[in-house]
């Protein structure tokens, strides 16, 4: 996807009139305050945020462009959670759910409601370059290739047949998001442990040992094999076209906008498409959210439309849907569209 990464609008601002009565909880009951929306959170949501915000800015003119950041899922929880007022970000894009524990962060630094909304699927796709050699993957052989102990013993692994004899003699190289990034805790939940737990020896650690189980199915190569690429995911794209014989782990929507040059890796037989993505069958697919401060709608101008606007966004043949957002299932999108409206915070006890 050919975006910039870059803030739609620079800086913070003074206050607009209709919160000169707002208290700010950062300011401990004093009045400052910020007339600007503020959202952190995933390189993978991130564009899409980028085409609501323009949107939102050509349609309601009396608010300011929103300040949009790209820091990854993880990063930008840990800004989101960090409190309530203006120093604090309104906004978390997210490529995964927020976990039980971020939340309870949330809660003890004072942000106690926290409104979810899923804005559609996408898909952890695997892709490589056109004029590289094909590979059709299953989840154990990524696990193989890329786990810094697979099953319990040391990653010796340089090409694609030590770890599976059908596979070409290829130096194994995987490009994929960085610790901080959703992108990569979906590569670790939706793809490498179903790989790690084909071992029945390593699925029974899973309750009898959880610690030693993240540690053999969770924990990546440190030695070139697998290259943490960072948040900017068009690196990877331009990676890819320089090295035919790597691949990269990435959100679907950018293998949608370079398929001129990339093609798209089977996982146990399953090509990533839209199709795919939508109904589950493709191993990567998964949710797309992002979350709001309940205690922030009445403070921040514009933060409800914004949120409305979103609304509008995601439905099928919007303007979401022509940047690449796969919208989610009808039934996921009524819910949502319910939660956009009544603002209904989420209840944390149905998070993992």
């Amino acid at each position: 996807m050919k975006v910039t990464r870059a803030f739609l609008a620079a800086g913070l601002g003074v206050a607009a009139a209709a919160l000169s009565a707002c208290q700010d909880a950062a300011d401990d009951g004093g009045t400052g305050a910020r007339a600007q929306i503020r959202v952190v959170g995933s390189s993978t949501v991130y564009p899409f945020t980028t085409a609501v915000a323009e949107q939102f800015v050509r349609k309601f003119t009396q608010f300011q462009a929103p300040i949009v950041e790209s820091t990854g899922t993880g990063a930008g929880m840990k800004l989101f959670c960090a409190g309530v007022g203006a120093a604090y970000p309104d906004i978390e894009n997210a490529s995964r759910r927020i976990k039980a524990s971020e939340h309870a962060d949330c809660v003890r630094n004072g942000v106690t409601e926290v409104i979810e909304l899923q804005i559609g699927v996408d898909g952890l796709a695997f892709a490589q370059a056109k004029n590289g050699p094909r590979l059709a993957l299953s989840e154990a052989d990524v696990y193989r290739a890329i786990a810094a102990a697979p099953f319990g013993r040391p990653n010796t692994a340089r090409t694609w047949r030590d770890i599976n004899p059908a596979l070409p003699a290829v130096p194994i190289k995987v490009y994929g998001p960085s610790s901080t990034s959703g992108t990569r805790d979906s590569l670790v939940e939706l793809v490498l442990k179903p790989g790690c737990e084909t071992d029945p020896a390593t699925r029974a650690l899973k309750s009898s040992d959880p610690k030693k189980f993240e540690n053999i199915c969770a924990k990546l190569r440190d030695d070139g094999a697998y290259v943490d690429s960072g948040e900017n995911d068009n690196l990877i794209v331009q990676k890819l076209n320089v090295n035919p014989t790597a691949i990269g782990a990435f959100g679907y929507s950018f293998l949608e906008e370079n398929l001129d040059t990339l093609r798209g890796v089977a996982i146990q037989g399953v090509m990533p498409s839209v199709a795919t993505i939508q109904d589950g069958s493709y191993p990567g697919a998964r949710p797309l959210f992002i979350y709001v401060k309940k205690a922030h709608l009445a403070a921040v101008p514009g933060l409800r439309e914004f949120i409305g606007e979103y609304a509008i966004g995601w439905r099928p043949g919007s303007y979401l849907s022509r940047r690449d957002l796969i919208p989610a299932p009808p039934a996921v999108m009524a819910a949502n569209a319910r939660v956009a409206t009544e603002l209904t915070p989420l209840d944390p006890a149905e998070l993992k």
